[in-house]
């Protein structure tokens, strides 16, 4: 048996290093979050090298006297915890192991100056070992330099990955504390380029514009929602407003940048019948909830954090998305591909015979054949004005002005698939069974016909599904939500559970693929949303079946009803899929085809 042995300070920092400082990016959020705790109304980065080099922060907080700077330094010390209440905890980082974790993998300097102090404090700490203890010159504030880090560590050192990727890292720590505090100034330099410059006196959907994509200022939707003493704030993407990956969600709790599965899951279920599989919501919500109900001492590097009433969050979450993305209306990303866009300045195809290239044959020729040729451009003309498409014939109603309308009065269709029609502020494109897929879905929605599909189907012989034993716990935990939904689950055994009743809408599916799809739900995000999703998703299916199809010839009349209804009906600018319903080519746009700007 082996001996029982402390272990020596050296060991336990180097150990506590690996549980706060795992990379560049995680000594730079601890550095940037104490510069945000002390008060600091502008915080500069530098980095060199991704931040394997040298990063540098400096603050114009509150700064540190000598002995607080020598104490900073102690592990287990900290002044972020003014009594032993750790659940009601209100600052970011308040271990106390951040600054003497750094300091014995890498050459820390700390220099500060504390506020009404006639001078300022310099400390050096070498991989453990104090070098210089000194009076230095700085105006009121903190400095912080992290050099050479894992430099005496070579087993860390080499599994961290490229400069490249180590800086994009650290810029993503940035960009996300950034957006938690809209009323601090951030600046981010990277071996001498300036990557990141925000002010301090931006609004949340200011800073999140900047930072997320500056598009959300069209394409976005504030979110403001208050349920009891929790309340969400922020900005999200309309649903054509996406991407292919979930790099551009933006996660908060108590102005903690989180990358939470709850609420990873609960954006995904709000956004569930708006987005395709493969396509992901852009967005930065803020959730403020009491301390006590949310645990931000689950990790060391406080990334993840635990609810009291993990329920209770998802619902409120996915409750206000929706309601803000229904008030949206219509409303659709107008940005058109470049590429499209280009396209529209390819000169026609047809090519009609010029009266310059009339003139040009047989140049030698004579009056009278000056004359023929005059005769054939304006026998040309005749035939162009007798054309059907050159004809202006009276149309059979008066169409009503298009100011009335945000998405204006159909003019025509194109391939039988698309609507066109006039704008007061330019020219708009509709897929016609797309927008009337989304139509059809909501006039289900309207009608209670969810409720109706949540009816239990009884089935003649009850099916036993093997599970394994945690996804039986989980699946028995929420059989009485479940049932809500019309899906009657009994425990059949340990590893197994017998299906007695499934939605009368799902009665043609597979109970086991069924259950098994929401016990892995379950397992991701603690709730059965997505049984409600699936439900959402047999409506989807309907209303494809039941909606206008791509190569239907419409009446100006039927266009027009379904612009209209289109206007009126929430969540129309995009399809049950994600895609946009309607496109908007503005009269700038036009001008600047045809080369009038």
């Amino acid at each position: 048996m082996p001996e029982i042995r402390r272990l020596p300070e050296h060991l336990v920092n180097r150990i506590a290093a690996g549980e706060v400082v795992e990379r560049p990016a995680s000594a730079l959020k601890e550095l940037v979050e104490n510069a945000i705790d002390a008060g600091a109304g502008s915080i500069a980065v530098r980095l060199a090298g991704g931040g394997l080099d040298m990063i540098e922060v400096s603050d114009d907080g509150c700064g540190m006297s000598r002995a607080e700077i020598a104490l900073a330094l102690e592990r287990h010390a900290t002044s972020k915890l003014p009594h032993e209440h750790i659940e009601q905890v209100t600052t970011l980082g308040f271990r106390g192991e951040a600054l003497p974790s750094i300091a014995s993998v890498a050459r820390l300097t700390i220099e500060s100056r504390a506020s009404g102090s006639d001078e300022g404090w310099r400390r050096v700490v070498d991989h453990g070992a104090l070098v210089a203890d000194e009076p230095t010159a700085l105006p009121t504030g903190t400095r912080v330099r992290v050099e050479q880090l894992f430099g005496r560590v070579p087993a860390r050192r080499k599994f961290l990955r490229s400069e490249r990727a180590e800086f994009a890292a650290c810029r993503d720590v940035v960009r996300r504390l950034a957006m938690a505090r809209p009323d601090v100034g951030f600046s981010l330099e990277s071996d001498g380029r300036r990557v990141l410059s925000v002010r301090g006196d931006d609004t949340l959907a200011e800073r999140v514009a900047q930072i997320v994509a500056r598009e959300l200022a069209d394409d976005g939707i504030a979110i403001e929602a208050q349920r009891g003493t929790a309340r969400l704030t922020g900005v999200a993407g309309l649903p054509t407003f996406n991407r292919g990956v979930a790099d551009h969600q933006y996660l908060f709790v108590n102005g903690r940048p989180v990358k939470d599965r709850l609420l990873i899951g609960a954006v995904r279920g709000a956004y569930s019948d708006m987005l395709a599989r493969d396509r992901h919501a852009v967005l930065a919500l803020f959730l403020d909830i009491e301390p006590e109900d949310v645990d931000v001492n689950v990790h060391p590097a406080k990334t993840e954090v635990r609810f009291r009433d993990p329920a209770f969050v998802r619902g409120f979450i996915v409750g206000a998305l929706r309601h803000a993305l229904d008030s949206a209306g219509g409303r659709t990303a107008q940005s058109p591909a470049a590429p499209a866009m280009a396209r529209w300045q390819t000169e026609p195809v047809e090519q009609t015979p010029s009266l310059g290239a009339l003139f040009s044959r047989e140049h030698s020729a004579s009056q009278p054949r000056v004359s023929e040729a005059g005769r054939l451009w304006r026998g040309y003309e005749a035939e162009l004005m007798t054309r059907p498409e050159a004809r202006a014939e009276q149309s059979e109603e008066v169409a009503p002005p298009v100011s009335e309308h945000p998405l204006g009065v159909a003019r025509g269709q194109i391939g039988e698939t698309y609507i066109v029609a006039e704008a007061e502020d330019g020219l708009v494109l509709v897929d016609q069974h797309a927008a009337h897929e989304r139509l059809v879905m909501e006039r289900l929605r309207a009608a209670g016909a969810s409720e109706n599909l949540a009816a239990s189907q009884a089935l003649l012989m009850p099916e036993v599904v093997e599970l394994d034993e945690p996804d039986c716990d989980r699946l028995e935990e929420q059989a009485a939500k479940l049932a809500e939904y019309g899906l009657v689950l009994e425990r059949f055994g340990p590893s197994a559970m017998l299906v007695r009743s499934v939605p009368a809408a799902l009665a043609k599916g597979d109970p086991h693929a069924l259950l098994r799809d929401i016990a892995d739900d379950l397992a991701q995000n603690g709730d059965a949303l997505l049984l409600g999703e699936r439900l959402d998703h047999v409506l989807a299916t309907m209303a494809c079946h039941g909606s206008v199809r791509a190569g239907r010839v419409l009446s100006v009349a039927e266009m027009n009803a379904l612009l209209r209804e289109m206007e009126a009906t929430p969540r129309s600018g995009q399809c049950n899929h994600g895609r946009p319903t309607w496109i908007k080519l503005a009269h700038e746009d036009i001008e600047k085809l045809f080369g009038r700007k």
